[in-house]
């Protein structure tokens, strides 16, 4: 694993300079400590051929794969095509097989030059044939273009900037920061979508004239012109009827297949433990798959209902692993200023507290982790996707009777200091029952959602913004499973929006934060492909998610896993809010600083911090939201300051 940095340029004012692009790769340290590269061609005119754009390729590199050859940028034989690259093909020695039938020559065993020679054979086709993570730049000399692509789900980032003579891109938007004269200017639109989904979808950033490139998309900058294009577009339409017992079995090959794939490392490697169906099936292959125990990491909180180190124990026992725990409580808040830093933009999934202090603790003992991510989007695991079921039986009811349902007869349900509790889930069904199935969705997953929104801003705020409405992210996502029942549609929509963008950044930078390389076997494409075709009753059956799986491994998830209610990745910040956070969330929040940017009405911000301290509501994601976003302005915007640390008496 890795990080990406540079530029393509055919303009020589535009030109990046050597010591430009060294600060762009060394602020990704992190995600590569063991070994750096460059690679830099300037703007040359050629007699007869016109001019050839200056270039410049930045590389810190995570060693995991040919430690001793895989040093990049890396090129052909020839030089005339260079690569960096940040990820791991999984199936590069299948591909090597066959390019090396094609007599292409081999300089290394890494999977990196795999990538290259694949290039040269099939052009920019060439992505559709990786079974991996990655984000990645190709220079090729003979075009005079440079190519940049990211993975099919997301899993690795990419940002990058266009401008009139050049592009710029780099695995964290931090990089891209590096370079002279470019202005951080926020974009009013990404803060009001920030404030819609907790994060900024992409390819929007939170700086005007930066992007994200979207996942399974790649990007040409050729004579001047950039253009993306999607290479990956998986069919959501079309459901495929066949007998449980047969997609029972293609699963079961499927997932063994992607877990062996992601077995290959030449550096110690470990998988994460929750306790819950996906990460004990992954981890119960790779104990089958491996000769030695497997090294798992469970993270845990003080509050018990957040807290599942109890069934990670018990399913480590009985696998057999060699277990190892953390207890996460209000004082390990003192990490969330280096958090912010990694980041980059707002981001408000308050699970990357946990998430950091599980990748830190693996990190103490292997290089490569293994999780159970995706198995939620592609098997119905979510609880809210049981709501969704709900809600569409209520949709056969006449109108007058949904309305009543969700009149202010029921408002009072929803409110309550328990995030968890049954009451609040049945307000918030009912008080969404008036709402299209998928603004109805919206409503769900949203931090703050429209009519919150609307009370939060100030009038100066509200006229910067474009009127864009956030929810066209998560409808155009919608638009691609017409056909289906509401349950595949609402999953498939996470599929392509919430987990890129939120579960797949969040891993990232946790994990990139500390060196450690994270492998997702759940979102291998062949698999995805599978799950989208499948029949909604053998994912989501009587009440219960995951049946497909259950009935592929029912060797490796016992009752005592599969009947376990679903908890989650939660944080329990409704407490530390009205306990060790309240003052700190006051002082902050309330500060004239913060009031003074001039996005939200004082008395607004002043009525959720007391409405979530005398219990009226549960207000606590929002208010972390709102904190993330007040300590990230101090951090990348306030000059000569640094957010305000935590008081001592949560901090360690």
């Amino acid at each position: 694993m890795c990080g990406i940095a540079g530029a393509i340029w055919n303009d020589p004012s535009a030109a990046l300079a050597a010591e430009v692009l060294e600060r762009m790769t060394n602020v990704l340290r992190h995600r590569g400590p063991d070994d750096a590269g460059s690679y830099q061609s300037g703007l040359k005119l050629q007699a007869g051929y016109g001019t050839m754009p200056g270039v410049a390729l930045g590389h810190r590199r995570l060693s995991i794969i040919d430690l001793a050859g895989g040093h990049q940028p890396l090129s052909n034989e020839d030089g005339s095509v260079w690569i960096v690259f940040n990820g791991e093909i999984y199936n590069h020695r299948q591909l090597r097989r066959r390019l090396e039938g094609a007599r292409h020559r081999f300089a290394t065993h890494s999977d990196t030059e795999t990538i290259v020679h694949l290039y040269e054979d099939e052009g920019l086709d060439f992505v559709r044939h990786l079974n991996g993570m990655f984000a990645l730049a190709i220079w090729d000399a003979n075009k005079r273009r440079l190519v940049v692509a990211r993975d099919r789900l997301g899993k690795k980032p990419l940002y990058y900037r266009h401008e009139p003579h050049r592009l710029l891109f780099a695995s964290e938007l931090k990089s891209l920061l590096e370079v002279p004269g470019i202005q951080r200017q926020i974009d009013p639109q990404a803060l009001d979508e920030y404030l819609t989904y907790q994060y900024v979808p992409h390819p929007r950033t939170i700086f005007r004239g930066f992007s994200k490139l979207p996942p399974a998309h790649y990007g040409v900058f050729a004579d001047g012109e950039w253009s993306t294009h999607c290479y990956w577009n998986p069919d959501f339409e079309q459901q495929v009827d066949r007998p449980l017992a047969d997609y029972a079995e293609q699963v079961r090959d499927l997932l063994t297949s992607s877990v062996q794939l992601r077995l290959e490392s030449e550096v110690p490697l470990g998988a994460f433990l929750s306790g819950g169906v996906d990460s004990a099936l992954i981890v119960g292959l790779m104990q089958r798959l491996m000769k030695q125990p497997v090294k798992t990491f469970s993270i845990g909180f003080g509050v018990k209902e957040y807290d599942e180190t109890a069934a990670a124990r018990e399913v480590a026992t009985r696998l057999g692993t060699d277990h190892h725990e953390f207890r996460v409580e209000p004082e390990c808040l003192e990490v969330l200023d280096k958090l912010i830093w990694h980041y980059d933009e707002p981001f408000a999934d308050s699970s990357a507290l946990p998430t950091y202090y599980v990748a830190k603790l693996t990190r103490q003992h292997v290089t490569v982790a293994l999780s159970g991510d995706g198995g939620d989007e592609l098997f119905g695991g979510y609880l809210r996707y049981r709501a969704v079921r709900v809600a569409a039986w209520f949709d056969r009811l006449p109108q007058f009777a949904r309305s009543l349902l969700a009149s202010s007869l029921w408002h009072g349900l929803g409110r309550g200091a328990r995030q968890r509790s049954l009451v609040r889930q049945i307000g918030r069904l009912t008080e969404a029952l008036a709402y299209n199935p998928q603004r109805r969705y919206l409503e769900w997953v949203s931090l703050f959602n429209e009519t919150r929104r609307g009370a939060l801003y100030s009038d100066e705020f509200v006229s910067r913004l474009s009127g864009e409405d956030p929810f066209e992210f998560l409808q155009s996502a919608f638009a691609r499973s017409r056909s289906r029942d509401q349950v595949t549609s609402a999953s498939l929509a996470d599929l392509v929006t919430y987990l890129p963008c939120d579960l797949m950044t969040k891993v990232d930078i946790a994990s990139m934060a500390n060196s450690l390389e994270c492998r997702a076997p759940f979102l291998d494409f062949r698999l995805v492909e599978l799950a989208a075709q499948m029949p909604v009753d053998y994912k989501l059956h009587r009440g219960r998610g995951k049946r497909i799986l259950r009935e592929a491994f029912p060797e490796l998830l016992p009752e005592s896993v599969t009947r376990r209610p679903k908890m989650g990745f939660g944080v329990p910040l409704g407490h530390w809010f009205r306990d060790d956070l309240k003052d700190y969330s006051r002082d902050v929040l309330l500060d004239p600083r913060s009031l003074g940017r001039g996005y939200f009405r004082p008395t607004a911000v002043e009525k959720l911090l007391d409405e979530h301290a005398s219990g009226v509501f549960d207000h606590g994601h929002r208010l972390w939201g709102l904190l993330c976003l007040e300590l990230w302005h101090r951090q990348w915007f306030d000059q000569g300051s640094v957010s305000r640390p935590v008081p001592s008496s949560v901090s360690a």
